[in-house]
């Protein structure tokens, strides 16, 4: 068994955006990171986990069953490790949408998938659809659908561009900058359940004239933003990123906890900051947009902010 960390992940944008084959930019996020151990002493919160993995084991090899799944686990292995305690030593918080399951499944892809796809740095595009459908398949054990993608950047470690569902690349991104401006996070205070705000999306999608707004507005400062960011232009990344969060406010506030409605819209109003859901929505952390970091800390100093770029 391989003993490779895996860094969370951060998507940047595209939240909901990619089930209709927008744009989305996901980074790796190496604060919190997970890798595979070995514990015989079976502490509680060791057990725990080898527990977890055991169950999950069952589920894999039912998929190992399945006729158009692209990878062979070495399932006999995994069972002999797990009962050797095998576990998964991780920080990634559960539930805040920055990939927690997406680590586990990369660190079980590496160390198990006979012939696996290297995450090195000659990898293609046809190498990247397969994994992320390999990956797809693994995830839906935990959130029921998966697009494959938490668990892609968790496995590759590198930027990724979503052009759509099957046109995925690496990208380079800007030099992080000590200036004003910065993206952050904070720390809603409750976990979220991503089966469950999905299904809230998808009820949602069921008004036409949600789908209206959804791809006329929404898409469209969502793909700006990607634009924007990559290009290094942040005036027009934070234009956009105002429009972006009012949208969300208005029509996705059911994902928003409301404890945070009275601040997101306060950094609206006030242009201080522009919050965006992290991942699914309904908890975990938020991601924070703002043109001066320090008024921006001051104001959200309740939640924790967390720099992750500065420009």
């Amino acid at each position: 068994m391989k003993k490779t960390l895996f860094h969370a992940k951060l998507l940047l944008f595209g939240e909901y955006a990619i089930m209709e084959n927008a744009k989305g930019l996901s980074i790796p996020h190496d604060l919190y990171k997970g890798v595979l151990k070995f514990d015989s002493r079976f502490e509680t919160s060791l057990n725990l986990s080898n527990g977890t993995l055991k169950r999950y084991a069952d589920f894999l090899e039912k998929l190992q069953q399945s006729d158009d799944f692209p990878a062979d686990l070495d399932l006999s292995t995994i069972r002999t490790d797990l009962e050797r305690g095998m576990y998964f030593d991780s920080n990634i918080p559960q539930g805040y949408g920055v990939g927690s399951s997406g680590a586990l499944v990369a660190a079980l892809y590496e160390s198990y998938a006979r012939n696996c796809i290297l995450p090195d740095k000659a990898i293609n595009r046809e190498h990247i659809l397969v994994l992320k459908k390999i990956f797809s398949m693994m995830e839906f054990y935990f959130h029921g659908k998966s697009s494959g993608i938490d668990p892609l950047i968790c496995y590759l470690n590198l930027p990724l561009l979503i052009h759509s569902a099957n046109d995925i690349s690496t990208v380079g991104i800007p030099k992080y900058k000590k200036g004003a401006g910065a993206i952050f996070l904070i720390n809603s205070g409750v976990s979220s359940s991503t089966s469950s705000m999905i299904e809230v999306f998808f009820q949602k999608f069921k008004s036409r004239g949600f789908r209206k707004t959804l791809r006329e507005e929404f898409i469209e400062y969502n793909d700006a933003c990607v634009e924007a960011f990559l290009n290094g232009s942040f005036q027009p990344l934070l234009k956009n990123m105002k429009s972006l969060s009012a949208w969300v406010l208005q029509n996705l506030r059911p994902m928003i906890p409301s404890s945070l409605w009275e601040i997101w819209s306060e950094g609206i109003h006030t242009n201080t900051y522009y919050l965006k859901l992290c991942g699914s929505g309904g908890g975990g952390f938020i991601l924070g947009f703002t043109p001066d970091y320090e008024m921006a800390k001051e104001k959200l100093k309740n939640y924790q902010p967390e720099v992750i770029f500065r420009f």
